[in-house]
């Protein structure tokens, strides 16, 4: 009789749990919401000019997030090394040029080596350059035989070919539909890219992998509560990535834009908010904890991504699931962080788990910061149509066509919009 009570308890629990954390599609059960004010801080009060908003109100946003969300940076010294261990190599026809930069993580815990792609027009530099992170490793995004295969986990995808997460020769260019490469090196603009597997492989296995490790306490096994989890780890090689772009003389390292996708576009988001050396700020369908509004809870909800995806975010943000009224920040403010540097969001009308609406909203309501400036942004709080892109100053938005995908439409805005504010 226990051992029936008991299995019908675990057995109620689960279908409870899966049934509270269901995302919604139902616009009207969006509930109504109050954002947190952008220039009101409850320590500083009504914040009226650009030193404030530096000094006081933008710190204090950014901590919240990292306290809250994304985790904080262990205060772990660290070294990094560069190893270019190929360059001026003729791809894509002699149009461009490849090169592959080691960069290399330590503490006195050890090392994290991963590898940073970078494709070049086979032009007269400096050249603009999108920063970008991948989901397959860097030979994904192009077949050709000079790119080298990561040695790394990568997640297991028939369709591709990976089994036992490991990435073999069959997998060269099987993501290259995502990456419009030929058009962005004819366009002038450089393209860089690291895998995210050589930085932290994306699964829950407690933060015993990657880079988390190496910035442990002595004695430490996990991160703490308000410590970074794998996103944090992500922009990390980001930044990192962007430490050896200063100093490449092929690529215009005033004009670097960090570009990501999905969960990667979450990263990028976070990675550009803290690295204000990226002079544009791209989101491609990031959705819930990246550009989408926490407030709406449509689509993908907190307490969704935090039961799914528990390694992504901090501990502390689980605090939050089914209860983002209570979360002290929500995602405009992120978005926010970019100014005075561009900004661009992008969705797409038929996916809905990342709330194309709330991608928007928090796009346009970035606009007191801005604003601030003395810089033009969205201003307008009607939601542009499908494959419109608007592009005003400093910040651009589109909805296009199709589901959960980057696309070469994708790309042709991301380029125009870089063009306008690169001149």
């Amino acid at each position: 009789m226990m051992k029936y009570f008991t299995l019908t308890l675990l057995l109620f629990i689960c279908i409870s749990a899966f049934g509270q954390f269901q995302p919604n599609y139902d616009e009207s059960r969006v509930p109504d919401y109050e954002l947190p004010e952008l220039l009101k801080s409850e320590e500083y009060g009504k914040i009226k000019s650009v030193k404030d908003w530096e000094a006081k109100r933008r710190p204090e946003i950014l901590a919240l997030f990292a306290d809250q969300m994304y985790g904080k940076i262990p205060d772990v010294p660290y070294s990094l090394d560069f190893e270019v261990q190929k360059e001026d190599i003729p791809i894509l026809s002699g149009k461009a040029l490849l090169k592959e930069v080691l960069i290399t993580v330590s503490t006195v815990n050890g090392s994290l080596p991963f590898s940073l792609m970078i494709i070049t027009p086979n032009t007269q530099g400096p050249h603009p350059c999108f920063m970008t992170i991948n989901f397959y490793g860097n030979h994904t995004l192009l077949d050709d035989q000079n790119i080298t295969i990561t040695k790394a986990w990568v997640n297991n995808n028939k369709d591709f070919g990976i089994s036992d997460n490991k990435a073999t020769e069959v997998t060269r260019g099987v993501r290259s539909y995502r990456w419009d490469i030929e058009s962005i090196i004819n366009r002038g603009y450089a393209l860089a890219s690291i895998y995210y597997g050589e930085i932290d492989p994306d699964y829950d296995d407690g933060f015993q992998n990657g880079l988390h490790p190496l910035f442990y306490a002595d004695g430490q096994k996990n991160p703490q509560p308000e410590e970074w989890g794998s996103i944090g780890a992500w922009a990390f090689g980001m930044s990192r990535s962007m430490d050896y772009l200063v100093t490449d003389p092929s690529i215009d390292a005033k004009k670097v834009a960090v570009m990501g996708h999905s969960r990667l576009g979450k990263t990028s988001l976070w990675a550009g908010v803290n690295d204000q050396r990226f002079a544009l700020v791209i989101s491609n369908d990031s959705g819930c904890g990246g550009a989408a509004l926490s407030r709406r809870a449509y689509g993908e909800t907190v307490g969704r991504i935090n039961t799914a995806f528990p390694h992504w975010f901090n501990d502390n943000f689980t605090q939050y699931n089914e209860n983002e009224p209570a979360l002290p920040i929500d995602q405009h403010m992120l978005l926010a962080l970019v100014a005075p540097r561009a900004l661009y969001v992008a969705s797409a009308v038929d996916d809905r788990w990342a709330d194309p609406k709330g991608e928007f909203l928090s796009t346009y309501h970035t606009n007191p910061v801005y604003k601030l400036y003395g810089e033009k942004s969205i201003n307008d709080p009607q939601m542009p149509a499908v494959d419109q892109p608007k592009m005003v100053g400093k910040t651009g938005y589109h909805v296009r066509t199709g589901g959960h995908n980057v696309t070469d439409y994708d790309w042709e805005q991301y380029m125009n919009f870089a063009d306008k504010v690169f001149k």
